[in-house]
């Protein structure tokens, strides 16, 4: 099934969030990015969502050359539900991030008389650090919101005389905040209504979220406004073209001239092969790394031990759903496992509890009241196996998720090819 020529390491980079060897695609979405950065006042913020598998983390770390080249400072976190159980929880988390980007620069502290006969004066210097910042936020009066709006403000003012166009906020798994009601915590609203207060007040701190679909519903749920605040990206798998890019390029980049000995080149993989995988990924980065490491691996090994070189697609994706799909697939009871059965039957991309129970399988299944199946939805959307849109629609939150259960779990498996 694959051509070769000689041996080489693997370039191939899967994982959660490793930078891949090559990034395709994603041209448009560095581009819209890039415009927000020029922009002389700050209306629109950025949030970067799709499926898990398309590649958000590794587009927001390709965002952050972008934003130094302009002359803007960086800093990123992933956020935890830790950060969410309070708004004083919050607080430290920015002010944390903040620090990471003025901890080196010096303001003038106060002015202290010299000891001796001159009388002389001298400055104290103090470092903008996460100590000093923390103790400025802790006298400041108001609320939360108010403390930090007033830290941002007084922040700025440093950070204009040295040059810098502006502040990137980046937090990756933003879905993981929510609003605390019942604790009378709101860590979500606080996070939106500073940026939109600090931004009315021209300064220029961009706030970039990126996570799973269920974000912009949080965000809406926590202020109104916010769909007014964001630009937002929707990550999809690549185009064939785009997809080709990340199999071919990682290959041409290991040359020989890169290598010190001459009999070490790459494995190429033929024409066919490529187009196998590109139709197996179904475009989606995560399972291109995936297929071609495996691929790569796996030929390597034959060559190694003498053996005929030919990997079948079907072991790669045999261990695709070892090891991608079938811990989340455990997830689910056996009434949801049923129920996701009926559901990836549908072959829809997106589907309704109204699809679900018109749907032929349902008659043999007691799947028959829609109360039934709302409430199994939301349980499956509260375990991260589908999620809702702000449409009341809804879809799987894994990629290929439904090809995995056709191919292993229905009537009609059907290898995804």
């Amino acid at each position: 099934m694959y051509d070769v020529v000689m041996l080489a390491a693997n370039p191939y980079r899967p994982g959660a969030g490793h930078q891949p060897p090559y990034l395709a695609g994603r041209h448009k979405e560095r581009e819209a990015f890039s415009k927000l950065l020029d922009e002389s006042v700050i209306t629109k913020n950025l949030i970067i969502t799709g499926l898990r598998g398309v590649g958000k983390t590794v587009l927001l770390e390709s965002l952050k050359p972008v934003a130094r080249e302009k002359k803007w400072l960086w800093t990123s976190v992933d956020l935890s539900e830790s950060a969410s159980v309070s708004e004083e929880s919050l607080a430290r988390r920015i002010i944390a991030d903040i620090a990471i980007v003025t901890s080196e620069i010096s303001i003038p502290l106060e002015q202290k008389q010299s000891i001796g006969f001159t009388g002389d004066e001298e400055t104290t210097q103090q470092k903008l650090n996460f100590h000093f910042l923390v103790d400025y936020y802790s006298i400041l009066p108001g609320l939360v919101s108010d403390k930090l709006i007033a830290l941002f403000f007084f922040v700025w003012t440093i950070l204009e005389q040295h040059s810098v166009k502006g502040v990137v906020f980046a937090y990756d798994e933003a879905q993981t905040m929510s609003d605390r009601a019942e604790s009378n915590q709101f860590p979500l609203s606080t996070l939106l209504v500073i940026f939109q207060s600090i931004q009315r007040k021209n300064i220029p701190f961009l706030l970039v979220l990126t996570g799973l679909p269920t974000l912009q519903t949080k965000l809406i749920e926590a202020r109104t406004y916010s769909e007014r605040m964001f630009t937002t990206l929707t990550l999809g798998s690549l185009t064939p073209e785009e997809s080709r890019e990340a199999i071919v390029t990682p290959l041409t980049q290991l040359q020989p001239k890169a290598l010190p000995l001459p009999e070490q080149t790459p494995l190429v993989f033929s024409e066919k092969s490529i187009e196998t995988i590109i139709l197996t990924s179904g475009g989606y980065p995560y399972f291109i790394q995936f297929i071609c490491k495996e691929a790569y691996d796996a030929l390597s090994q034959k060559i190694i031990d003498g053996v005929a070189v030919s990997v079948p697609i079907e072991a790669i994706v045999t261990k695709l759903d070892e090891d991608f799909f079938a811990a989340r697939w455990l997830k689910a009871t056996d009434r949801q496992q049923d129920l996701l059965k009926l559901i990836a039957n549908l072959d829809k991309s997106e589907f309704t509890p109204k699809d679900i129970l018109e749907s032929v399988h349902s008659k043999t299944r007691p799947f028959k009241q829609a109360a039934q199946v709302i409430k199994m939805l939301g349980d499956l959307t509260e375990s991260g196996l589908i999620y809702k849109n702000k449409r009341g629609v809804y879809s799987f939150a894994v990629p290929m998720l439904g090809d995995y259960i056709r191919r292993n779990y229905c009537n009609n498996k059907t290898l995804a090819s």
